[in-house]
C-alpha cells in the first residue's frame, strides 16, 4: 500500500509511462554496440553528458562487453532504430539504497516522450525491483528539456556544481538532483 506521499506520485509517474506509438524499452544486448556508439557521437548527445569527442567504436564495444555491477543498462528502440539509452547504477555498501542514473535521446528524437518513457522504465526497477530509496543524476543547468523530464518523474534539485565539468570551452554548473522515497 503506497503512502500518501507516494499516493500522490502515482498520477505523475503513470503520465510519464505513456510511450510513443512502436517505442520499445529494453535491455541493452552486447550486440547494441554500434548503434550505442553511433548515439554517443551525436553533437547534442555529446553538449548534455560528460562524453568526450571522438570516442571510438572499440571503446564503446568493449565498455559493453564488461559491463559494471549493479548496473542496469536500457536502450529506447523506434521501429528498429536505438533513440536513446539509460543506465541505473546502485552503489554499494552502505549506500545500497542509492541509484545513480545516466539518460541520453539521439539528437533527431528529443520532446517525442523517450526520454520519459526511459526514466519511466528505471524508476519502475529502482521501486518495484530494487527497492532503492534515493535515486541522483548531475545535469548542466542549461540542459532545461532534461530538467522537464527528471521533475515530471519526481526528482528535485538537491545543488548546484559550479565550474562542474570543461564544456565547448568554458566551464558548465551543474544541478544536482534526487528522487527519494520512503525517507
Amino acid at each position: 500500500m503506497p503512502t500518501a506521499d507516494e499516493s500522490l506520485r502515482l498520477p505523475e509517474l503513470q503520465s510519464i509511462r505513456e510511450q510513443p506509438c512502436g517505442l520499445t524499452i529494453r535491455a541493452r544486448e552486447p550486440g547494441d554496440w554500434q548503434e550505442l556508439a553511433d548515439l554517443m557521437q551525436l553533437p547534442k548527445v555529446r553538449w548534455g553528458t560528460m562524453r568526450l569527442p571522438f570516442r571510438s567504436r572499440e571503446e564503446v564495444r568493449k565498455f559493453i562487453e564488461t559491463p559494471a555491477e549493479r548496473v542496469t543498462c536500457l536502450v529506447a528502440m523506434l521501429d528498429g532504430r536505438m533513440v536513446g539509452h539509460a543506465d541505473l547504477t546502485q552503489y554499494p555498501g552502505r549506500r545500497s539504497h542509492v541509484g545513480n542514473i545516466g539518460l541520453i535521446v539521439h539528437d533527431d528524437f528529443h520532446g517525442r516522450g523517450i526520454g520519459s518513457a526511459l526514466m519511466a522504465a528505471l524508476v519502475d526497477v529502482s521501486d518495484n525491483w530494487l527497492n532503492l530509496r534515493r535515486l541522483e543524476l548531475v545535469v548542466y543547468v542549461d540542459n532545461e528539456p532534461a530538467i522537464r523530464v527528471y521533475r515530471k518523474a519526481g526528482f528535485e534539485v538537491e545543488g548546484t556544481k559550479r565550474a562542474e565539468a570543461f564544456r565547448g570551452g568554458a566551464f558548465a554548473d551543474a544541478y544536482l538532483m534526487a528522487r527519494l522515497r520512503g525517507i
